[in-house]
């Protein structure tokens, strides 16, 4: 064999090697994709929440999702949020925790947690972070138009015969008793989370409770200033898993 052929022939051999390498690289790189939920490439970052996480966790729903169920169930809570924004806790909990298991209770008072701390109206900040949750950007523009949609219409009514209605004491008796109503319902949320603290044993969080009613009913404290003491003192002591 002449000398000279052998650099071309080593020459080959490695372009034929690299060639070998490029192929098996792009077919492992097709079966990642193929072997992904979504038809698209593995990043090993967790999935941002979206219409796809929405579609990819229905399967533990109760009812499935659609940006119309979200509309319209959320109209009606915010159309019968009456006594303020605190009251659309246990219906939000209600509808999308117990009946469409769309949320975890735990992860629902988070949301809820945020919702009272930002600044704003409660029931528009949880419907915002409720929003973005389930459905990303989309659910929170739905989620936000359905709860200002009820209380936007019904002040416009309002406004065009406000003395109509601010002398009829039919409606007066109606506000009455539909405050009544809202106070029972508050009064059973705080009852249903206090008794799950004390069936799981733990001071901690029966403590917490206990100095932020006394704080803010006996003593006045600001509530902002509470909620504020609240959160270091779950940033610092309840780290363990068994506060989940």
């Amino acid at each position: 064999m002449d000398k000279q052929d052998l650099p071309e022939q080593k020459e080959l051999s490695e372009n034929l090697q690299t060639e070998n390498l490029q192929s098996k690289k792009q077919s492992v790189a097709q079966q990642a994709t193929l072997a992904s939920p979504t038809g698209e490439k593995e990043t090993g970052r967790p999935m941002q929440n979206g219409t796809k996480g929405a579609e990819l966790n229905s399967a533990s729903f109760k009812a499935p999702f659609s940006y119309s169920r979200l509309f319209v169930s959320t109209f009606i809570i915010s159309a019968f949020t009456v006594g303020g924004g605190f009251v659309i806790i246990p219906l939000l909990k209600a509808k999308y925790v117990d009946e469409y298991g769309w949320l975890k209770e735990n992860e629902s008072l988070d949301l809820v947690s945020i919702a009272q701390s930002a600044p704003g109206v409660v029931a528009a900040n949880a419907a915002i972070i409720m929003g973005f949750r389930l459905a990303g950007l989309t659910g929170t523009l739905v989620a936000l138009l359905a709860t200002v949609l009820p209380p936007l219409i019904v002040l416009t009514l309002i406004s065009y015969w406000y003395g109509a209605f601010a002398a009829n004491p039919y409606v007066r008796m109606l506000l009455k008793g539909m405050q009544c109503g809202v106070t029972a319902v508050l009064l059973d949320v705080v009852l249903g989370l206090v008794t799950k603290q004390i069936r799981k044993k733990l001071i901690l969080p029966l403590a917490i409770m206990a100095g932020t009613f006394i704080a803010s009913s006996v003593f006045g404290v600001n509530i902002m200033k509470v909620i504020l003491v609240d959160a270091l003192i779950g940033l610092f002591l309840m780290r363990s898993p068994m506060y989940d």
